[in-house]
């Protein structure tokens, strides 16, 4: 199974220049977790803002939302897949990356969908009684586990 056939195509993202109030105003409208963030109306993908992102940021400056930028806050290593890829290529890059979401580029690295774990965990769902299912439950409980690992933070003497 290809990304291309579980992806989501209606994309929304922010600029790095939105306030963080913007960009959890339209994670919480879409239900969505993860933001890409394109750069000044281009369509390529500078970075990525989760809502854990927002919410640690908001922890740990004590600022409003609307004074803080996305720019400050967003991941700029950018893990991605295209659409052309396999499921369980797009799966391998989660668990390496330690990340649920990734921004599915064309060949140009435009923003063309979003894959999820979810979307992969569905698909598993829906093949488990097919004689040859591409994408398997315990993979993707795998999969999960690597994400969870908790990282390793070096303790201040």
């Amino acid at each position: 199974m290809r990304v291309e056939q579980l992806m989501t195509r209606k994309v929304r993202s922010c600029s790095p220049d939105d306030s963080l109030a913007e960009a959890a105003r339209i994670m919480w409208e879409g239900d969505f977790g993860c933001l890409p963030v394109r750069g000044n109306g281009a369509d390529h993908v500078e970075g990525v803002i989760t809502d854990r992102d927002i919410c640690m940021a908001a922890m740990l400056q004590g600022r409003p939302l609307s004074d803080l930028r996305v720019a400050d806050v967003m991941n700029s290593q950018v893990k991605s897949c295209r659409p052309t890829d396999s499921a369980e290529m797009a799966e391998r890059v989660m668990a390496a990356a330690r990340v649920r979401r990734l921004p599915v580029l064309d060949e140009e690295d435009i923003l063309v969908g979003m894959i999820t774990l979810a979307d992969l965990a569905r698909e598993a769902e829906r093949e488990q009684n097919l004689q040859s299912p591409s994408i398997h439950g315990n993979e993707i409980s795998v999969t999960l586990a690597s994400i969870c690992q908790p990282p390793r933070h070096e303790l201040a003497p």
